[in-house]
């Protein structure tokens, strides 16, 4: 499974995002988008969205903390 997280280090549904994966023992690949514009420029193609966080789970985007639809595609449900 791959899970990729664009989010910025001040953003709270981000930091929910995160501490959300870690309870469920989903690794993930996160990415700072404040600080590489080539990974911000890739969550925007994505998505359509310049706003955080960005869930790509196995090619599935998820804009914001959507808890419900983030368990679904992670087969938490």
């Amino acid at each position: 499974m791959s899970v990729k997280l664009y989010s910025t280090p001040g953003c709270p549904y981000c930091i929910k995002t995160k501490d959300f994966l870690k309870q469920n023992n989903i690794s993930f690949e996160n990415f700072d988008v404040s600080a590489d514009q080539d990974k911000a420029q890739e969550m925007i193609n994505k998505s359509g969205q310049m706003g955080v966080p960005v869930i790509d789970i196995n090619g599935e985007i998820v804009v914001g903390f959507d808890k419900e639809k983030i368990k679904k595609l992670l087969g938490l449900t």
